[in-house]
């Protein structure tokens, strides 16, 4: 799992500290479509890496900004609803960004491996999971009790719980279609190696 590095999560309340680690599970999804390998060089992968990468790179990096956003309001000292109010706005994007990664994986068509057809419409699948999940999550913040402090931390609980879950499941289709040749050809585009740099996260 990836997990931001020690500095991002100074000042943290216990409650909000689980909230910033779950959240940083978001960025493992992004970096399971870049992939690394070999130099060999196929012309008509490397144009369908390209295109990928290329979308996939914007898309890193609205969700590393969402992360920031909410570790940003994790200190002990911001309020109910200013935690509510990006957390909000961070959920949205990355339900965005998953929807946009997974328009563009569509938009690419299937990669010219074996099983590419079948690989790419599980990781679009896949990533349109993801988003409707962030969209769930954004509704569920939004439904918190801000008024109530203690109320507020235990719904922010069962976020951090859910978020958990989320950043432990579900990138299985795009391991699955990074593998081989594909993530070869992808780790050949700079725009998928400034997606890895772009999510900014380490692994543990």
């Amino acid at each position: 799992m990836y997990v931001p590095g020690p500095k991002a999560m100074e000042g943290t309340n216990p409650v909000n500290k689980k909230l910033a680690a779950a959240l940083s599970g978001g960025a493992v999804l992004v970096l399971a479509l870049t992939g690394c390998g070999g130099d060999d060089s196929d012309e008509k992968l490397d144009a369908w890496a390209k295109e990928v990468c290329d979308a996939v790179q914007p898309q890193a990096a609205k969700i590393k900004a969402a992360n920031t956003a909410i570790q940003k309001e994790t200190s002990d000292n911001s309020t109910p609803q200013a935690v509510q109010q990006a957390d909000s706005k961070a959920f949205q994007d990355m339900s965005d960004a998953y929807k946009a990664i997974g328009a563009a994986v569509n938009k690419a068509g299937a990669p010219d491996v074996e099983n590419g057809e079948q690989k790419q419409q599980d990781a679009v699948k896949e990533l349109n999971s993801i988003s409707a999940s962030y969209a769930g999550l954004k509704k569920q913040v939004d439904g918190l009790n801000t008024e109530d402090q203690a109320d507020f931390a235990d719904g922010l609980k069962d976020i951090a719980a859910e978020l958990d879950k989320l950043s432990k499941s579900g990138s299985d289709a795009l391991s699955t279609l990074e593998e081989g040749e594909v993530g070869e050809a992808m780790s050949r585009q700079a725009s998928c190696q400034t997606a890895t740099a772009s999510a900014g996260a380490t692994k543990s």
